[in-house]
């Protein structure tokens, strides 16, 4: 049986989103890996499955799936997709909905213009929360690299993150270095390699090698990550805009023990099915 697909993007990040609410959807790794091919497939960075809750106190479940076909925990302008998603199919009817996903709730919001803004909960800096390993918690670590140290922020924004500072993002070794990051052995789920430049105190530059995703043109929790990163450095105000290359997100966070809020967009491009059983 066909199955319905919504393609979006936000900032041009882009998902496959299904609705696993009215019907059941069965996913498996090499279905999600075919579908985000672009060549044999529909083409996205990640696949979304909107699903009825597991508990009390949420509207849905969240489920986000990388290209590779792994299940991660935490995808920001997947969130404002999802939003945006269970609004257009009326599946709720809220402004405001509360959102089941693997790293706790979080709180997507559409506003009056159309963005949606996105409550990503509180940063988490203790190495065995991210996970990280190190001794101690520090602003910065040394990370060893193919034998080159790099200095990097490292966080937990549901996901993990290693945010360093260059100053030309558009020179940065992000396809080079980035997969080399991404599985450093101190990142025992691996981590997303982030780049940031800053150009003033309220906006930076940012290009994001995502954890099982490779390069995108926006990363919604690593322009979290970046903010609160450079923040904790003393580099940069408590609201932010983020460019990325695919587009811009405003990200505030007012101090540390407090949530990290993102807007940006959410679009949907087009609409179709797919028969799941022959991928």
């Amino acid at each position: 049986m066909p199955v319905p697909f919504t393609k979006m993007h936000g900032a041009g990040n882009d998902f496959v989103v299904f609705d696993g609410v009215s019907r059941p959807i069965q996913l498996t790794p090499q279905k999600i890996r075919r579908l985000a091919d672009r060549h044999f497939g529909i083409g996205c960075d990640q696949v979304l499955l909107v699903e009825k809750p597991t508990g009390s106190g949420a509207d849905f479940r969240y489920r986000i799936f990388n290209a590779d076909g792994g299940e991660v925990e935490q995808c920001g302008n997947g969130a404002r997709c999802f939003a945006r998603f269970v609004r257009d199919k009326q599946l709720t009817a809220k402004d405001e909905i509360v959102v089941e996903t693997l790293s706790g709730m979080i709180y997507p919001r559409l506003e009056a213009d159309g963005a949606v803004s996105v409550n990503m909960g509180v940063p988490r800096f203790e190495p065995a929360e991210v996970p990280f390993e190190a001794g101690t918690r520090e602003n910065v670590y040394d990370l060893n690299v193919n034998g080159r140290t790099v200095n990097v922020s490292v966080l937990s924004m549901g996901n993990p993150h290693a945010v360093q500072l260059v100053s030309d993002v558009d020179a940065a070794p992000v396809n080079t270095q980035g997969p080399q990051i991404e599985r450093h052995p101190r990142f025992p789920q691996r981590v997303n390699a982030g780049y940031m430049q800053i150009v003033d105190r309220r906006h930076i530059r940012l290009r994001v090698y995502e954890r099982g995703a490779g390069e995108t043109l926006a990363c919604g929790s690593g322009a979290c990550a970046a903010a609160v990163a450079g923040r904790q450095r003393g580099l940069l105000d408590d609201k932010v805009e983020v460019k990325l290359t695919g587009g811009t997100l405003r990200v505030s966070w007012a101090r540390e023990g407090e949530p990290v809020w993102m807007t940006g967009p959410a679009i949907s491009v087009f609409e179709g099915t797919i028969d799941l059983d022959n991928l």
